[in-house]
């Protein structure tokens, strides 16, 4: 295997010189050679619009930071059609890799324009830190990225990707820094990850902006720990193609506003899907942030009034003890399907620890609602250990658990609430009212 070395190609690693031209230049070379890994040795190489081409490994030494440049004017966003800045990207690209222990920098403070005390107003020109789109065969190991101003690390329309034992560790107050985007991939592994992010930790979705046609299917997630300002896992919520056969296994979230499940806002399914082995920490944040503390979340409903939608099936939760603020939601909306919804062995524990306003639903994306705006989907409502609404198919609760902690405010209520559900099985289900003198029914069903 060859090796180019940025610094032989004029990067200067100074923290000052825009090294972009350098290290483009040192992918390019290794490219038509056949490929081979470009090395960045120790040192803070500022860049813009570097794009890794197919047989090239990125490799990061230890001490070696790639930081995107605080300047919009430095990215040349026509570059393949999407109209975006980005710092790392890849197009059609094959066998590429970005490894190493440096660290690459999104420089995401450089893009605030106010902080908002739990959230900060981001400027409209900032880029994606890493974005893969159209290529397969990729490798992105022990890497460390930092900082993202957005999309942390996306790949669109991608195949064959191992994701192995990065850290993402990202400003909890910049609003739609998701770390890891799986935009309409196949045959993805993510293992021994920690991700820290203000959005979504990881998210599945299939988009009709990014890149290409097909579903996001054949997805392993083992052995990641999580932290997020909304949702830690999270299936939705844009779902133009199916999304299918995603098993999460072993993870542990905590401090979370939201911990796993589905949002299905489109007129395609999600099915098949099965999260195991789990510890989950869920907590109430400030409602600028969608989510209301749900350690498992299920909601099928429409993002806008000319949305239809397709089906939610065959979606399991297995040996997972929770520990929040706010109930396991399940949610459907009219007569679409949500079906063959099974928690088995599911042990939640409601306590209130934050200063934060509890005592809510909150089910955006939905129709009437905007980005910004929470009359249509957040409201008050009394906290139950499980709720479940408008569920035409089949919801087993077999083994589950509701224990109330030592802090329980006086809108904590049932153990269970269950609204028009088709298919209610309970299997030796535990638990009891949180105030038993005041609200008699352990399970209330309308």
């Amino acid at each position: 295997m060859g090796y180019y070395f940025v610094r032989e190609y004029g990067a200067a690693g100074d923290g000052k010189t825009n090294d972009t031209a350098a290290i483009q230049q040192a992918i390019d070379e290794c490219h038509r050679e056949g490929g081979g890994r470009v090395v960045l040795s120790s040192g803070t190489y500022v860049t813009a619009n570097i794009e890794i081409k197919s047989n090239v490994e990125l490799h990061l030494e230890h001490g070696a930071t790639i930081v995107a440049s605080p300047n919009p004017d430095d990215y040349d966003c026509t570059v393949w059609g999407g109209g975006r800045h980005y710092l790392i990207f890849s197009k059609q690209a094959e066998n590429i890799a970005i490894t190493g222990s440096g660290t690459i920098d999104g420089n995401g403070k450089s893009y605030i324009e106010t902080d908002r005390g739990h959230i900060y107003k981001m400027k409209r020109k900032r880029p994606f830190t890493v974005l893969l789109v159209g290529s397969k065969t990729i490798t992105i190991e022990n890497i460390r990225i930092v900082d993202g101003a957005v999309w942390t690390l996306t790949l669109s329309g991608c195949s064959d990707v191992l994701i192995r034992g990065i850290r993402i560790l990202n400003d909890l107050k910049v609003p739609n820094s998701d770390g890891i985007d799986i935009d309409r991939c196949q045959n993805v592994r993510i293992s021994d990850c920690h991700l820290e992010c203000g959005d979504d930790c990881i998210v599945f979705k299939a988009t009709d902006f990014l890149w290409g046609k097909g579903p996001c299917e054949n997805v392993t997630v083992t052995g990641c720990t999580m932290v997020s300002n909304s949702f830690a896992i999270n299936i939705g919520c844009e779902v133009e193609e199916p999304i299918r056969n995603i098993t999460v296994n072993s993870c542990v979230i905590r401090d979370s506003h939201r911990g796993i499940g589905v949002h299905l806002s489109n007129h395609n399914n999600v099915e098949n899907i099965m999260f195991s082995n789990m510890i989950i920490e869920t907590r109430y944040r400030n409602p600028d942030w969608w989510g209301a503390a749900e350690p498992i979340y299920v909601v099928s409903i429409p993002w806008t009034d000319k949305d239809k939608l397709g089906h939610v099936k065959h979606i399991r939760f297995s040996n997972i003890l929770c520990k929040s603020e706010n109930g396991i939601f399940i949610q459907g909306w009219e007569d679409y399907t949500v079906d063959d919804i099974l928690l088995d062995n599911v042990r939640i524990e409601l306590d209130k620890w934050t200063d934060e306003a509890g005592g809510r639903h909150d089910i955006r994306p939905c129709h009437g609602g905007d980005l910004d705006g929470r009359s249509a989907g957040v409201y008050d409502y009394p906290t139950n250990g499980f709720f479940l609404k408008d569920i035409n198919g089949t919801v087993t609760l077999r083994n589950c658990e509701v224990v109330w902690g030592e802090h329980i405010p006086d809108y904590y209520k049932h153990a269970l609430e269950a609204h028009r559900v088709q298919g209610l099985d309970l299997q030796n289900f535990k638990g009891t009212a949180a105030f038993p003198a005041r609200d008699e029914a352990i399970v209330r069903t309308v």
